[in-house]
């Protein structure tokens, strides 16, 4: 009696009863478990290729859209540099001398 009465005091009687139980349940649980399962996980990557493709274009926008600002940066540098450029050549050229009035042809002289 002592050894019955440890071997519910340990659990162990459960442990058993439980393993027991779900060892006959499984072949009758699982098949209505799949039978559920199937159209989640349909539904469930159904969801998820439908996110991917909205995040696969939201992307590609956002790549369109860095490109452009890429472009107008290189643009407004290089005409900044050009600007500056022809400021600086400006400044260094000297400014033309002043226009003297022509002088008359030499030729015979009246008089």
């Amino acid at each position: 009696m002592a050894a019955f009465d440890k071997l519910f005091k340990d659990n162990l009687a459960l442990g058993l009863a439980v393993g027991v139980g779900v060892a006959l349940l499984v072949p009758v649980v699982a098949p209505m478990l799949a039978t559920l399962a199937r159209p989640l996980a349909k539904s469930a990557i159904k969801g998820g290729l439908i996110v991917f493709d909205k995040t696969r274009e939201t992307v590609a926008e956002l790549g369109e859209v860095f490109d452009d600002l890429v472009a107008e940066a290189k643009a407004e540098l290089t005409a900044t540099a050009a600007a500056g450029a022809a400021a600086a050549t400006a400044a260094a050229t000297p400014p033309p001398a002043a226009a003297q009035p022509a002088e008359a042809p030499a030729g015979p002289q009246q008089g």
